[in-house]
């Protein structure tokens, strides 16, 4: 991250929860820094960078590294993220699958269970979670419980509007138009929950936790039963008025008839699974473990030929509208597949007509099958303890 970058403090008393945040979301995006490091880079005072790291260390969020000596003056102090400094639930709720993943402050998953299912019912995913996270916290030693922060939940929206695409009784179905199943997670965890958007969710994690350099611009696709993305604009998830912003599935592609047709119609995993069952295969095994997928090579390459065409034309559409710098492809699949996918997509990308267009990078998300789920956990992690690049631009 450049110096400043926008985030810029503020030495007014009042101010200490913002610079605070500032301070974490810092360290989070550079890893461990020195005080004079984060005083150059938010333009505060060497001492209220000093009272704002004590405190940081004391609640136990930062940890003190090794001093590091220089030729002249005192040595500096790398500080880092605890990662037991706090701890977060995500809950994926999917259509095949649910996932409830216990995650630490560095975003590495400390415990996870999961429930497949052919149709996902409120009552389903209740029992899951009332079963499955005390069993969760129980991992953690018993003084570090009172440390779980919140809970994310991660879930298309309107799950009552796909019961054909699905194949679940729309009586059952339309159990969620009516349950309010944010308060009763709250009622059962005892802790803040939030929920968002799987695929908005999974790009989080990409955001917050992902590795490697990160683009302050990018559109992100993950593959799950559908496909859906995610936006990253100036640095910041952009979620929309409604929280469905880059919900990609929708948008007009060229399918293999050559006609239009909506993306999740020739890019998600149910359509390899019902192309996968025209061909005498069993697709049940896609949804039980991401990295072994026994799918035979004719039927995934055809399935990754159309799915590249597809996001190759969505990629080339965002491209014109936002100037996205990069294209993160992820999703529930095994890497190698991911991979492939890619490779494809970049390929067919320059197959398309790109003048007056700077096409962006494609690229693999980081982060891989759990986006999701550390994507849910990723939302209390953010509210709590990192800060809007955007709002603290406003503020400088």
């Amino acid at each position: 991250m450049p110096e400043a970058a926008g985030l810029r403090g503020s030495n007014q008393s009042g101010m200490r929860a913002h610079n605070e945040r500032l301070v974490l979301s810092l360290v989070r995006q550079n890893g461990a820094l020195a005080k004079s490091d984060i005083a150059r880079m938010t333009g505060l005072s060497a001492q209220t960078v000093s009272v704002i790291m004590r405190a940081l260390e004391q609640d136990g969020l930062l940890l003190r590294g090794e001093p590091v000596r220089g030729r002249i003056g005192q040595p500096s102090v790398p500080m880092s993220l605890d990662a037991d400094g706090a701890y977060f639930f995500g809950l994926k709720i999917g259509r095949r699958s649910a996932d409830l993943a216990l995650v630490d402050f560095l975003g590495r998953t400390r415990g996870a269970r999961r429930r497949v299912y052919r149709y996902p019912t409120p009552d389903a995913v209740m029992a899951f979670v009332a079963e499955a996270l005390p069993a969760l916290a129980a991992q953690l030693p018993a003084d570090r419980r009172d440390r779980i922060g919140g809970m994310g939940v991660a879930m298309p929206f309107q799950l009552w509007a796909w019961v054909q695409d699905i194949g679940a009784p729309q009586s059952e179905m339309d159990a969620w138009r009516d349950r309010d199943i944010q308060g009763e997670l709250t009622a059962l965890a005892g802790i803040p929950v939030h929920l968002q958007n799987d695929a908005t969710a999974a790009c989080g994690a990409e955001l917050v936790f992902g590795t490697g350099d990160r683009p302050k611009d990018f559109l992100y696709f993950y593959f799950g039963y559908f496909i859906g993305g995610g936006l990253v604009l100036n640095g910041q998830l952009f979620t929309g008025r409604n929280g469905n912003a880059a919900g990609v599935g929708p948008m007009p592609v060229p399918g293999p008839d050559g006609r239009m047709h909506r993306l999740f119609s020739v890019a998600s995993m149910s359509v390899l699974a019902a192309q996968m069952e025209a061909d005498g295969q069993s697709s049940d095994q896609l949804w039980k473990d991401p990295d072994r997928w026994d799918v035979s090579e004719p039927v995934l390459s055809a399935w990754m030929d159309n799915a590249a065409k597809g996001l190759a034309s969505a990629s080339l559409s965002a491209a014109a509208l936002l100037e996205i710098e990069a294209v993160l492809i992820d999703g529930w699949m095994p890497v190698a597949v991911r991979a492939e996918i890619v490779r494809r997509t970049e390929a067919a990308l320059y197959r398309l007509d790109l003048s007056g267009i700077e096409p962006p990078v494609i690229r693999e998300g980081t982060v891989g099958a759990v986006a999701r789920a550390l994507g849910a956990a990723a939302i209390p992690l953010s509210q709590r303890y990192l800060i809007d690049q955007n709002a603290a631009a406003r503020d400088g």
